[in-house]
Formats: C-alpha cells, sequence, structure tokens
C-alpha cells in the first residue's frame, strides 16, 4: 500500500512539470481544457500512468494506416474521416473530412472496458496537434476531465527554413525518436458502424 501511495504522489508531484507551455501553444491548437504535452512530455506520462491514462490517436485509419502510430496508443479512434463520397474542398485543396460522429461514444465504451471513466487521465494526439484540440474541446463538453493534447501531433510541425524547409520535420512524435510502428493492432483499430 506505501508503494501504491507513493507512485501517486511521485505522479502527483511529476504531472505539472510535465506541462506544455500554454502560452506557446498557436490558436488552433488551443482545447477548453488547456491542457498541453508535447510528444516527449506524453510518451512520459503514459509511461509514467501506464493504464491510468487511456491514449487515444485521433487521426484517420488511412493515415495510422500508411504513416504509422506511436505503439503505447490505446486506441486509434478517428475524430474526423473521410466518407466515400467526399466531396472537393477548393479552399484547403483536399477531400473534405466528416465529424466522426461515432467518436465520444466509442471512446465511452473502450474507456470502460478499460474500467475508466471521464475523470481517468486521457492523452489524443493527432498529427500535428489542431485535430486533437478539436476533440478535447468535444470531450470537455461531455464532462471528461483530464484530457490532454499533444501539440506537436504524431508527425510534428512543418520546418518554416532550411533543407526541409515545408516538409513536417520540426517536432512531433516520429522526429522525436519515440517509439510508433507501421504494424498496427487490430484490437486497437477502429470500425466504423455501418
Amino acid at each position: 500500500m506505501k508503494k501504491i501511495l507513493s507512485l501517486i504522489a511521485c505522479c502527483l508531484v511529476c504531472l505539472p512539470a510535465l506541462a506544455f507551455d500554454a502560452a506557446k501553444v498557436p490558436a488552433a491548437k488551443q482545447s477548453k481544457a488547456g491542457k498541453y504535452l508535447d510528444a516527449v512530455e506524453a510518451n512520459t506520462l503514459k509511461s509514467q500512468l501506464g493504464a491510468k491514462a487511456y491514449f487515444v490517436d485521433v487521426r484517420t485509419r488511412g493515415e495510422v494506416s500508411y504513416v504509422g502510430m506511436a505503439t503505447p496508443v490505446d486506441a486509434n479512434i478517428p475524430y474526423v474521416e473521410h466518407p466515400y463520397d467526399a466531396p472537393w474542398d477548393d479552399k484547403n485543396a483536399r477531400f473534405k473530412l466528416d465529424v466522426n460522429s461515432d467518436f465520444a461514444p466509442e471512446l465511452a465504451r473502450r474507456m470502460e472496458q478499460a474500467g475508466m471513466g471521464k475523470d481517468d487521465t486521457v492523452i489524443l494526439i493527432c498529427r500535428s496537434g489542431d485535430r486533437s484540440a478539436r476533440a478535447a474541446n468535444l470531450l470537455a463538453d461531455l464532462g471528461y476531465t483530464k484530457v490532454y493534447t499533444v501539440v506537436d501531433g504524431f508527425e510534428g510541425d512543418v520546418a518554416k527554413d532550411g533543407p526541409r524547409a515545408g516538409e513536417r520535420a520540426v517536432n512531433g512524435w516520429k522526429n522525436s525518436g519515440l517509439p510508433w510502428s507501421f504494424k498496427l493492432e487490430k484490437s486497437k483499430m477502429y470500425f466504423p458502424k455501418f
């Protein structure tokens, strides 16, 4: 019992030290809860809390299939997805994405299976931090109290200059050398209900 209490006390003391400086978060990556981690901090927090933190990749199924996924992630539950007949978005020069109406129910179902609820720690990661912030806002509206977003995401931010200008080479999970893989675990994947 003393070991468990010591571990909890250590986590409570260390948790504020992990929080990313909110003043440095761009507006598109800000969430209502204001809880931010960079990729390295997210990996540390998940390592410290283990099964007491639920780590969700909110990218599309296509993204995780072709770009890979952080190995400590508990589930891929897309916040947005490409519908089969997605129209073209002229402004952004890509196919439009629709919000996945099953995102919150699927997260609640998976967390319940893990013995967790709305007051447990949730870590959200997307490509670069903006979709995870929108997903965090939805969860905050639904009563989740400890939702962190990974502000530099899985692929990181775009380099503004240098030999890799225009590439996602600045920060993020992959660029930080954190564990990831192209090999996906079926149990972690999202399967839409049609």
